[in-house]
């Protein structure tokens, strides 16, 4: 795959920034800090970046972008700092009504990282088990600036909260399958019914978070629904990395690789592995179940390409939906956006693209019905 040199120096700042490495950037003087500033906020990665520069040994940066860099560095460190204490408030709110919620995503993966407060943050995601997950909705509902409409069928609601998003859980499913959404259930019973949760200790408050081997099928099922349905960035990868770098030799791997072939997910983790390794700069000894067969690594840069292509989100691309459109016109829309994605990707994973696309035609096709 070839990269031009404003991608090349993304990947490099990149891993300096997830390992705290120093970047040993044989490029020519001609990168262009704009736009790689650009490159790095669709991929969701400008903290990492930002500490990537840090560590550039070899690469003179211009003083304006230098400065652009390192002023997104410390509005991420106020946004984070103020997250946090946020995060705290509501933990502590509803424990004090008997509400138990698991933080999954998010901060909570950000403590992975050497600078959690670098991370992009997104929204506050939380995991409740189904009682709870109704007493959470009476209690912060009427507290709520905005209310999003509810999907009861996945047991997933939206909220905003003095500012900040909040979504409510009371399932991780993915959606791709009967098969992983099932085994996602399983795990989630573990989390709430053996207690496998681990703890960070935010200010004077201690938040759980779902076990490490919980926690990575959480992290890789949800990475994954973004690349098969929506566009998946760097970020979501770089989690996963971060995760299973700080945890490496806690995992329980024969586990791990029983529960990604009740799935049916081998492939899918062969194939990011070797994108992990290959271009992320993950060490191989730290990357469970990881292959050096040539046919991962060709399906891992064909991802690479797809993910450098859509950013996070997608947000590379240009959006077919708006929301004026009459809802079946916009349905009628999402549908077809997903064959052709889906489509893109049979070419990387040929039978679980159409199993999946089979998938969210059906699950579509339920939310319609619900006019959800």
């Amino acid at each position: 795959m070839r990269l031009d040199k404003n991608q090349q120096a993304l990947l490099a700042l990149v891993k300096a920034g997830l390992w705290n490495d120093e970047a040993q950037l044989s490029l020519p003087l001609e990168v262009d800090f704009k736009k790689l500033y650009k490159l790095a906020q669709g991929q969701s990665v400008a903290g990492l970046v930002a500490a990537g520069l840090e560590h550039a040994v070899d690469l003179k940066v211009p003083k304006a972008d230098a400065l652009a860099f390192a002023g997104y560095a410390l509005q991420l460190e106020h946004r984070n700092t103020a997250m946090n204490e946020f995060v705290a408030q509501l933990i502590d709110r509803l424990r004090a009504e008997g509400i138990n919620a698991v933080l999954v995503k998010g901060q909570g993966i950000a403590q992975c990282y050497e600078r959690p407060l670098w991370r992009a943050s997104g929204d506050v995601d939380l995991l409740l088990d189904a009682d709870d997950y109704e007493k959470a909705k009476k209690l912060l509902f009427p507290m709520a600036t905005k209310v999003e409409s509810e999907f009861s069928f996945m047991k997933h609601v939206g909220m905003t909260l003095q500012g900040w998003v909040v979504e409510l859980h009371g399932t991780l499913h993915s959606r791709l399958s009967k098969r992983i959404d099932n085994e996602i259930d399983k795990v989630q019973e573990g989390v709430f019914q053996r207690g496998e949760v681990r703890g960070w200790h935010n200010g004077e408050t201690d938040v759980y978070l779902p076990a490490p081997d919980a926690d990575v099928i959480f992290v890789f099922t949800h990475f994954l629904h973004h690349f098969f349905l929506e566009g998946l960035g760097l970020r979501q990868i770089c989690d996963w990395c971060r995760l299973l770098w700080r945890f490496a030799g806690q995992i329980d791997v024969p586990l791990l690789e029983r529960r990604l072939r009740t799935m049916g997910l081998m492939s899918e983790w062969r194939a990011f592995a070797a994108l992990a390794v290959d271009w992320l700069g993950m060490p191989s000894d730290a990357m469970p179940l990881y292959s050096g067969d040539a046919r991962w690594h060709r399906k891992g840069e064909r991802i690479l390409a797809d993910v450098l292509e859509k950013g996070n989100f997608g947000r590379n691309q240009q959006r077919d939906s708006e929301p004026e459109r009459a809802y079946l016109v916009r349905k009628f829309v999402s549908t077809w956006r997903h064959l052709r994605e889906l489509l893109r990707h049979f070419l990387i994973f040929p039978m679980d693209s159409v199993v999946f696309f089979g998938e969210v035609l059906r699950t579509g096709l339920d939310a319609a019905l619900r006019g959800q």
